[in-house]
């Protein structure tokens, strides 16, 4: 008998049906006697549906309000499940976050769990209930009810599944695995039968939807073993990710990851002296706004242009505090733009084999497709293009790489 941890995302709940669905596959395991922990989004377009709603009422939502208000679509198909399992014969509960205290800070729309209190979740285990709880959301020390950030039920099914120190946490998509890149940009692309922690982490931090990439960062600090599947087939292993490597099969490349929500601003004319970065990126910071890529030009003039990324939605808040610093500091000018795109390539492989920079490069200029900005890790290397631009480049580099080829040893 195992413990298996199953998060549902909301195309799979995103109907009646499909949560009797989600209930036929619960009770499978069940029957075969294993112990169910359930984690479930909201349906498919209920969040956004409530987002709306808030900025009718207010254009900048109250973020304490907008937790309370969107913490409720998990409310409606965690009870809606717990009913299709009951109809099964099954015994069922269902808990939102606060239920079971899902502790997290008070920085609402992206809580971080602090700590969960297992103790209710496996007595109803030890009773033979399924046990069905709330994704995306917690508690503050409060009371306030937080949310995780968008994808946080993945985070939810996986701390969970850290706590209770579940076999297994399986995570049920839209999709049956993880893909070198997005079939519907590649038709080529291939799914991985495994993929090592270290790549998805980068692959979840540089734009991939699979995974969202606290779930991943949790996984790897806990060990919680990570299975991605398919909710709407009903045969397939999937994606397991690992922490092994077999250097001797592994490709250079295991996938390409793209991004279009971030925008880029640069504030032109900054005297080039020390502290200039802290002076620029401090406030930044301070807004509670989340820096990606960064890169520093020095002019003949004794100035200096600073860039950074942002996601796109904060490009507004942003430009507000660049203006203020810019007076600050004495620089020139402050330019922002939306229509960029985030490819990256990841893999373990590039340790171990050199030129693969020269080689990603090369096939874009191939492209004649212009490289704004460049970030590298021992694992990944991204590059900043217009938003344009961005498909052909994913579909150039697939094909450099050979993605599409099955690995063999």
């Amino acid at each position: 008998m195992a413990l298996i941890v199953q998060k549902y995302g909301g195309t799979s709940v995103g109907s009646v049906e499909r949560i009797r669905n989600v209930a036929e596959r619960v009770a499978k395991f069940k029957m075969l006697g294993h112990q169910v922990v359930v984690v479930l989004s909201a349906m498919s377009g209920e969040t956004n549906r409530l987002i709306a709603l808030a900025k009718e009422i207010q254009k900048e939502p109250d973020p304490r309000e907008l937790d309370m208000l969107v913490s409720t679509g998990e409310q409606v198909t965690i009870a809606l499940l717990a009913m299709a399992l009951k109809d099964l014969g099954l015994k069922a509960r269902s808990y939102t976050g606060p239920q079971i205290r899902i502790l997290t800070d008070s920085a609402h729309t992206k809580a971080r769990i602090l700590s969960i209190d297992e103790e209710r979740l496996r007595a109803d285990l030890d009773s033979g209930h399924v046990v069905v709880v709330a994704g995306f959301q917690g508690v503050d020390e409060a009371g306030n009810i937080t949310t995780l950030g968008r994808g946080g039920s993945d985070t939810t099914g996986v701390a969970l599944a850290a706590a209770l120190k579940a076999d297994e946490c399986q995570i049920y998509t839209d999709v049956d695995g993880v893909y070198t890149t997005d079939p519907r940009i590649v038709p080529e692309a291939r799914k991985l039968a495994t993929i090592t922690f270290e790549e998805m982490l980068e692959l979840a931090s540089l734009g991939s939807k699979v995974l969202q990439i606290r779930s991943v960062e949790f996984a790897g600090k806990y060990k919680v073993k990570l299975r991605v599947l398919s909710s709407f087939q009903d045969e397939g292993e999937g994606t397991l990710i690992t922490f092994e490597e077999d250097s001797m099969e592994q490709p250079i490349i295991s996938g390409i990851a793209f991004n279009r929500d971030e925008a880029k601003l640069t504030i032109v004319g900054v005297p080039d002296k020390p502290g200039v970065a802290a002076h620029i990126l401090g406030p930044i910071a301070e807004a509670n706004i989340d820096v990606d890529m960064i890169v520093q030009n020095v002019g003949m003039d004794g100035t200096t242009d600073f860039s950074f990324t942002v996601h796109r939605n904060e490009m507004k808040k942003a430009m507000d505090v660049l203006g203020m610093v810019k007076t600050a500091i004495g620089a020139r000018d402050v330019i922002g733009d939306d229509k960029i795109a985030k490819v990256s390539i990841v893999g373990i492989g590039m340790r171990n084999h050199a030129g693969v920079a020269g080689r990603m490069f090369k096939t874009l200029a191939d492209e004649n497709i212009n490289i704004q900005m460049i970030s590298t890790s021992e694992i990944k290397i991204s590059v900043i293009v217009d938003d344009k631009y961005m498909e052909l480049a994913v579909r150039a580099l697939h094909q450099a790489f050979e993605l599409e080829k099955p690995v063999t040893a």
